[in-house]
């Protein structure tokens, strides 16, 4: 067979090894993120508010587009959106038992991808990155890069938060059922639990109007994209740190993620 024609196959099958454009789905956990739980508190006479907490890894997933045109470097965009669920409840205190009244907490948060169940801290995070390939090796292209990021994270359902909120009427109606000498204990006890009813709703409420909080950061990352020549499918796999980035008091961030996935790549 002619030389030139082995050297020009052999340059056609590296060139399709690389993809000009993509984009794929990715799972993405948040590594060493931890969340600090918080015993019964109060936030209304007789009404208490806690919230237990998780540790290690939060799950997510992604999105991520990416452009190998350029020369000398690439450029990728991602959306990830990770999230670690704790229990929350209100706490009414029963005067007939002496005892308190549990009630769990379920959350739906708007704008998330989310319904209504036990309450979930998420973050998301848009990642804009510019990356420069280590080799240049057919099928397999690893590179090291970094970039800008944008963090949108959820408030964690804390004393504080709920507390904020809660109507002045319903606290002086709480007191109200507590002073008031003519009710039992049974229909003071019937009473206050329908306040804590009322006071989950007042949060559910809230929690909906709260939206994310927003910050901005960056991060570093290395990866690699690995792609067979001709058949328009790619993999890849990063791992990101992150710098920067506000977070509330009870996260502790772990500042990293992996990302594992596939894609359509021409």
């Amino acid at each position: 067979m002619n030389l030139k024609a082995l050297v020009a196959a052999g340059a056609l099958l590296a060139t399709q090894s690389f993809a000009i454009v993509g984009v794929g789905f990715h799972y993405a956990p948040g590594l060493g993120t931890s969340m600090k739980s918080a015993e019964p508190a109060s936030i209304a006479n007789k009404i208490e508010l806690s919230h237990e907490g998780f540790d290690g890894v939060m799950q997510g997933f992604g999105f991520k587009a990416w452009v190998d045109l350029l020369p000398i470097v690439d450029i990728e965009a991602t959306m990830n959106i990770q999230f670690g669920s704790y229990d929350a409840s209100l706490w009414v205190e029963d005067p007939l038992n002496d005892t308190k009244t549990e009630i769990p907490m379920e959350i739906e948060l708007g704008g998330t991808p989310f319904g209504k169940a036990n309450p979930k801290f998420v973050a998301m995070t848009l990642d804009f990155s510019v990356t420069y390939p280590i080799t240049f090796l057919p099928i397999i292209r690893p590179y090291i890069g970094g970039g800008l990021s944008v963090h949108m994270n959820s408030f964690v359902l804390n004393q504080e938060f709920a507390s904020s909120f809660v109507e002045e009427s319903t606290l002086d109606e709480v007191a109200e059922i507590v002073l008031d000498q003519t009710m039992d204990d049974k229909a003071k006890s019937e009473a206050l639990n329908k306040k804590g009813q009322d006071m989950k709703k007042q949060i559910q409420d809230k929690a909906v109007k709260e939206g994310l909080e927003k910050s901005v950061g960056g991060h570093i990352l290395i990866g690699a994209r690995a792609k067979l020549p001709v058949i328009p499918i790619a993999a890849y796999a990063n791992f990101k740190y992150y710098i920067g980035g506000d977070y509330p008091e009870e996260i502790d961030a772990g500042n990293m993620t992996a990302e594992l996935g596939i894609g359509f790549a021409l």
